[in-house]
Order: structure tokens, then sequence, then C-alpha cells
């Protein structure tokens, strides 16, 4: 069966999160099982959606490089494209914390050497999980090493779980071990603590369990132009799914190379204009006149002014746009943050 779709492509160099360079003389992103090479059969992987790249991602990935350099051997993780719950629930599924290029760029960030990329499709699901053994750990990626939870299940039923993996293992000759636990304040870190923390701006929270803050990333693309007919111009950014784990207003820090420049956001479907199905992430920058369309941005929460809503006029709208950035601007007085300087 050939698992995938696209041809596999190469990240290297410096991460377009910011957060730090990527290192090693070769990093792989490979989509799709069929674009697995000889060359790659001998790792050590581990395999999860990987939704926000939290601590308790990065220690679970801390474990996996010093497990790869024990045996000597790449580090691989395994992600699917759909994650299974958006496969399997649609627009029910838990928002995304993070699009699919910046889970890879923080994937590759944390110090993973591959990242095997698998469309999660009827035909996934429908392997059993020897299958998913046979066909993906041992025939596509030769595992020496399975780093994974106790609880973890796979296969068509999720009829596969960790005792038939250390079966196989021992069989066939490769190590699975549980992974570590990391937890805050007593309780587990995982990407639904994040989701929550987030849904009630609770952005100290959402950094603590995530290592920094959280930011959204994409291409500044045109809109309607509605914000500068109406005086208030945005930069605007396609959000690409049909939840964000945002929803509302937000003062906000942008980034745009060196420059970091304040602003207020909103995260929304604009009920007022009524035109959106998916949500879109505006930004008005707070005394910039510039142009950032075109330019790949950040975006970093900072504080929750107030929920979206509908407005019953234009007029209105715009009346409280002015007071959501009357309080970003209060915002940025009454804390020492270095916004708009390069």
């Amino acid at each position: 069966m050939r698992l995938g779709y696209t041809p596999a492509f190469i990240f290297s160099g410096i991460t377009a999160s910011g957060w730090g360079p990527v290192t090693g003389t070769k990093i792989q992103f490979i989509r799709g099982l069929h674009n697995l090479r000889p060359e790659y059969k001998g790792c050590v992987a581990t395999i999860g959606s990987f939704d926000g790249v939290h601590k308790g991602h990065r220690a679970i990935l801390r474990q996996l490089k010093d497990k790869a350099a024990q045996y000597g051997l790449p580090s691989v993780a395994i992600i699917f494209e759909p994650q299974p719950q958006e496969f399997f629930s649609g627009e029910q599924a838990p928002a995304r914390l993070m699009r699919l290029r910046e889970k890879i760029e923080a994937l590759l960030e944390a110090g993973v050497d591959r990242i095997l990329c698998l469309q999660f499709n009827r035909l996934l699901r429908s392997l059993s999980a020897q299958q998913f053994i046979d066909q993906v750990l041992l025939q596509g990626l030769g595992i020496r090493c399975l780093v994974v939870g106790d609880d973890f299940c796979f296969g068509h039923d999720r009829s596969g779980n960790y005792r038939l993996l250390q079966e196989v293992g021992s069989v066939k000759g490769f190590e699975v071990i549980d992974t570590e636990t990391l937890e805050y304040n007593g309780e587990r870190i995982s990407s639904t603590r994040v989701r929550e923390a987030l849904d009630q701006g609770d952005f100290k929270l959402a950094s603590d369990l995530l290592g920094h803050p959280y930011r959204i990333s994409g291409r500044v693309v045109y809109g309607q132009r509605l914000g500068r007919q109406l005086g208030i111009p945005t930069a605007n950014v396609q959000l690409n799914r049909y939840r964000a784990p945002l929803s509302g207003v937000y003062v906000v820090e942008v980034f745009s190379g060196p420059d970091c420049l304040p602003g207020v956001a909103n995260v929304g479907v604009r009920p007022t204009v009524g035109d959106l199905v998916k949500p879109v992430l505006e930004i008005h920058l707070l005394d910039f006149d510039g142009s950032l369309y075109g330019r790949r941005i950040e975006v970093e929460f900072k504080y929750k002014v107030r929920d979206e809503r509908k407005f019953d006029s234009l007029d209105k709208m715009v009346e409280e746009i002015h007071n959501d950035i009357a309080v970003a601007r209060q915002y940025f007085a009454d804390h020492s943050i270095d916004a708009g300087k390069t």
C-alpha cells in the first residue's frame, strides 16, 4: 500500500518561528511513507500529534534525542495530517494550537533529525495494528527503538497498544520505552490544558505550559480593505482552519524581521459584516504607516480585551474598535515592553 501523497522536501537553517536555529547538517521533512528511501532505515522514533510542541512534548523529544544518541541513529518524529481527531470529528475537533508549518519548525528547533508526516485517511485508518508495525515502523523506517506512552493506541479500531509493541519488538529486535510525563502545578502538561488556558485568556499559564509566549504566524494577505475604508487599516492573516484556539479581541505584539510592533487584533469570523466561515486574524498596528503585505509575521498575544460580538451597525463597531485601541495603548503604557522598537 502507498501511504502519503507528495514528495519529500528539506528544511534547514533558521526557523521562521524565531525560537532558535535548526542545527544539523541534513534535516528532513518526509511527506508520505512512499517517499522513504533505503538510506532512511535505522532510527529511533516517536509518534504523536505534537500540537503546540509544549514542554511535555519537549521532554519526550529530549528523551528521543538521548536514546537516538545511545544508538548512534537519527531521531524521527512520526506525525499525521490531518490530525486523527480532525479526521474523525471534522469541524468539531479541538482547535489546533499551530499549523503544520509551525509544528515542523518547532520539532526541528527541538532537535528532531527527521519528521515523517503520514496522511491520515481511510487507507491509513484501515490498517491493522500489525500492518502499521510492519509497513510503517519496520519496512518503512527500520526502527531500533520506539518512544511512546504506555497509553498509546493505534491501528484499525485502536486495537494496537503498548503491550503489543513490546511483544513484537522482542521478536523483531526493537526496543519500546515509555515516555516521560511532565507536570506543572500538579497537573500533566497537555495540548488540552494549553487550549483551556488560551480560552480563558490566561496567557501567563499558556506560556508556562508551552515554554514560550503563545504566537500565531502567517503571511499577510490582501483582504477586502474594509478596515482601511473605516480609517482602521489591518494586516490580515488567513488561519486556514475551521476553529482557532482564540476568539475575540486582544492586545498583541507583531514581529516582522527585527521589528516588534504594538497592536490590537481580532480573531474571528467578523459577525457584524457576516462574510466569513473560517476565522481570520486581523491586526491593527498602533502608529504604523507602512505595509506588511506579503510578509510573514508572528503575532504574540498579551491580553484579552473582549469577546468578538455582532454590532447593530458599522458605526457602533467602529466606536468599539476605537475603545479597543485605547485599551491597547493603556496596556503598553502600563507595561515596560519595548513595543515598536527595533
